[in-house]
């Protein structure tokens, strides 16, 4: 499968199937996803893995999915706006490589953004110094679900003078 394969066929994921993920599997493709850009080499990200319980509290969407494994990603908040910022975007660049090499090896994902919500943070133990990016359902599907149409890139792009 091509990088450009990889990209334009990852989708987020609905349901999936029962079957366990090895994770020593996932580990590296963790390990291999710190090749994220990383300006100042902070590695800002932590994860965390969900327990049966937390999942329970969290109350997400069926059981997120009825995922195998449910991973939180988070991003150390830094000492000041810009870091906290920088931290964002590498932590961004992390979780994006981990997605696409799950694709690559058949594992699918389901993004919520639920880890904003105080109550759910709370639930999950984050501290205040780190921003949660996503929790994560991991898994093989169900079904992989068609692409939603894009906006065409012309529509995106500006020049400055």
């Amino acid at each position: 499968m091509t990088l450009t394969e990889i990209i334009t066929q990852r989708r987020n994921v609905k349901e999936f199937k029962a079957d366990p993920v090895d994770f020593e599997q996932i580990k590296a493709m963790l390990q291999t996803a710190t090749m994220a850009p990383n300006h100042k080499m902070t590695e800002p990200w932590e994860i965390l893995v969900i327990g049966e319980e937390t999942r329970q509290k969290l109350n997400h969407k069926p059981n997120f999915g009825n995922a195998p494994l449910v991973l939180a990603f988070l991003s150390l908040r830094g000492q000041n706006a810009i870091e906290r910022e920088e931290n964002l975007m590498t932590s961004s660049c992390f979780v994006q490589n981990f997605l696409l090499l799950a694709h690559e090896q058949g594992i699918a994902t389901r993004w919520a953004s639920l880890g904003m919500q105080p109550a759910n943070r709370e639930i999950m133990g984050v501290s205040d110094d780190y921003d949660v990016i996503g929790v994560f359902g991991i898994g093989y599907p169900v079904e992989w679900p068609e692409a939603k149409p894009r906006t065409a890139i012309e529509e995106k792009i500006r020049f400055s003078s």
